[in-house]
């Protein structure tokens, strides 16, 4: 295999990004954070791929930060997109988490990071950050109250205890379970479900869920209407309504 820090697969509008230290158990120094901003940078530039799928090479998603290269001197933090490349700004396209083993630490900050999240049965994952004098800064003590309930976030946070996937599978925070080494196999068919969809639909759709927690009712009213407004003029709203009309899968333009 390469020793490439970040692989990069394109499979039928699907951008697979892959985390490759399978050896160091995909923990993030500088050249995978980049390696993720740049694959990014990619997804969202092209309109050619509609969406994206983050995964770990070998028997995890991520550990998390590497500590080694962190005592080195490395930061592995990109610019405005923060802690490997994604925690602060991700894609503007939808992304998918498919997480075999293990995402703890900084890699569960990761996962979370992603819009969906696909994980094999016994994977494992958690913020166990204060079991070292630490906290979970990379995104975690935002998104994962976001995810599970109140009382449940509180619980990873403070115990730093690890949860299996079966469990945030209940909760909701995985959104599709599946059996040990079909993560990935997983992740590509929810990706199949949602790239048949019309891109700038797609893209709005995330940026209105992504910023509606803090609107009030009105606001939302007032702050969707703009993209609404665009996404009802669009082509790709006269295609579609088009083809269901003469009963045929849409071509969509992106525009």
């Amino acid at each position: 295999m390469t020793d490439q820090a970040v692989l990069t697969e394109r499979r039928d509008g699907v951008l697979i990004v892959t985390l490759n230290r399978p050896d160091a158990r995909n923990a993030v120094n500088q050249a995978v954070a980049q390696g993720i901003a740049d694959a990014l940078d990619a997804l969202d530039g092209d309109d050619e791929l509609r969406v994206g799928v983050l995964t770990g090479a070998g028997k995890g998603f991520s550990a998390g930060m590497d500590l080694r290269a962190f005592v080195q001197g490395e930061r592995p933090y990109v610019d405005d997109r923060g802690f490997a490349g994604i925690t602060e700004r991700a894609a503007r396209k939808p992304l998918i988490a498919a997480v075999e083993g293990f995402a703890v630490a900084g890699g569960f900050e990761i996962a979370l990071s992603c819009d969906l999240l696909v994980a094999s049965k016994g994977a494992r994952f958690g913020i166990p950050e204060v079991k070292r004098g630490l906290i979970a800064g990379a995104g975690g003590l935002l998104r994962i109250p976001q995810r599970v309930p109140y009382g449940i976030a509180m619980e990873l946070a403070l115990t730093g205890d690890l949860m299996l996937a079966e469990r945030g599978y209940e909760l909701g925070l995985v959104n599709r379970l599946t059996e040990p080494g079909e993560a990935l196999d997983g992740a590509l068919e929810l990706a199949g479900a949602v790239s048949a969809n019309a891109p700038l639909a797609l893209a709005a759709s995330k940026e209105i869920l992504q910023a509606v927690g803090d609107w009030s009712q009105e606001e939302f009213w007032e702050r969707q209407a703009p993209t609404v407004d665009v996404i009802f003029g669009s082509e790709d709203a006269k295609e579609g309504a088009t083809a269901f009309s003469e009963k045929r899968a849409p071509e969509w333009k992106g525009r």
